[in-house]
Order: C-alpha cells, then structure tokens, then sequence
C-alpha cells in the first residue's frame, strides 16, 4: 500500500516543471470525446492513484518521466480551444491523469479559458489534493467557467483500498474536497465508481456526503466500469471482478 497524498506529491516532480510562461504540465493527447454530449479533452500524465479500473495505457500510468511532452498553460489552453472550435464544442476538460497536480499550471489553464469566454470547463478530479488544501478551492472559486466532478473510489474506505491500493484514509480526503468546494462556492457534484459497492456501503455513503449537504445524494453520478482491453486486464490480474460493467460499445446513454 502507498499513501495517496504523497504520492500524488512525488508525481508532481516528473508531471511538472518550470518555464518562461510558467508551470509546464505534461500532456500526451488532445481530442474530442462523447462524455457529457461532446467535450474537448486534454489527456495528461501522471496521476497519484493507481486505480486498478483505470483505462490509462500502461506506460502512460507506470512511467510518467518518459511519457508526453511538458506544454505551458497558454498553449495547453490554445490546443483545447482549437478541438472545441473545430468541432462546434461548448465544453473542455483535462483527463488521462489527475488534473489538480500542477495547482499554478491549473489555474493558469482556466485564466486563459475564462479570458476567451464561451466555453465551459469540468474538472474531473480524484479530490485528494483538494481534499488536502482548503485553499485550491477558493483558488478555483473565481472561475465562472468551471464545474468539478470529484470521482470516488468506491464508496468507502474499504473500497478505495481494494480500488486503488492506497491506504484508506484518502477517501477521507476525496470527500474533504467536496466539503472545501462548496464552502468556497465552486459548483460541483460526486461521482462513485460502484461497480464494487454493496448495497450497504452505497447507504453509507449517502449519509457521509449527506452530512456535507443534502443536494450532493441528489446530484451523485454513478460510474460504471468499462470493459476496455487493459481495464479487463488489470482487473484479471488484481483478481477483481466488477458487479455491474459495460461493453465499451453497448453503454448506457446515461452513463455517457
């Protein structure tokens, strides 16, 4: 088992660095994608999460030093820009890896999405950073563009643990994030990968995030696992099997 937080910290060393223009992030892809009815995406590296349902390739995920490339957030953001344009999209977001390491690169990101204006920004996070440091969220509270996703790993400590072979107590801090969020004002939601969650530990979980505020139950998104080749792979060799999962070309409109 490896600590969540730190590691995240130490992935920051090889997914970052400094530049004339400021925080350099590392980034591998750029493209348009399905979710939320159409979305540019930026793929990034590296990420402080292990996740054994991860979709990721596998060197992208075990050795971020030698994968992408370091772009400034100026560009990062241009790139993103031109996906949306070319293909009449209103929305971006940054994926393949976690997204709040790199905090200045981040902010920087969405200053230049603002400035522009017209697009909306989701930022899907595992939450841990956040969940560490009350003051990302208020970082992020002056962005009009931009909605967080805070995607738990299972729906307790116990899940996170046999999800992403961390120690359990980062899902505390997954949601301690969504706490921070909403006492800056950031909109946001949570999402559950609950193809693993019993009953029982999904009603645990309404009320831990009830106790934050009543509208997050309302507002909790399902996340399902997707068969992809090397999802199915991983789970094979973790020895995990999912209760509920989906054919990568047969899911549900409602998980799209």
């Amino acid at each position: 088992m490896y600590d969540a937080l730190s590691r995240h910290r130490a992935i920051e060393f090889r997914a970052t660095r400094d530049g004339p223009q400021g925080q350099l992030r590392k980034y591998y892809r750029f493209r348009a994608d399905r979710w939320y009815g159409g979305i540019a995406t930026g793929d990034v590296v590296g990420c402080g999460l292990l996740c054994r349902f991860c979709w990721v390739h596998d060197a992208i995920v075990e050795r971020p030093g030698t994968s992408g490339e370091f772009l400034a957030p100026q560009e990062a953001a241009r790139k993103l820009m031109e996906v949306a344009r070319s293909r009449h999209l209103a929305q971006m977001r940054l994926s393949g890896g976690e997204p709040t390491i790199g905090k200045s690169h981040l902010l920087s990101v969405l200053t230049e999405v603002e400035r522009a204006g017209g697009f909306g920004f989701i930022l899907e996070t595992n939450g841990i950073l956040l969940g560490a440091d009350p003051s990302y969220s208020n970082a992020l509270a002056v962005f009009h563009c931009l909605h967080v996703r805070v995607s738990l790993k299972g729906s307790c400590e116990g899940e996170f643990e046999l999800l992403t072979g961390a120690h359990g107590d980062g899902f505390s801090l997954q949601i301690d994030a969504l706490r921070h969020l909403l006492d800056a004002g950031v909109s946001c939601h949570p999402a559950v990968m609950s193809s693993f969650s019993t009953e029982s530990s999904m009603h645990g979980l309404y009320d831990r995030i009830s106790a934050i505020d009543s509208k997050l139950v309302d507002d909790l998104e399902i996340e399902e696992v997707i068969r992809y080749p090397r999802v199915e792979r991983r789970l094979q060799r973790f020895g995990l099997a999912p209760l509920v999962s989906h054919d990568p070309k047969n899911v549900p409109r409602q998980l799209v």
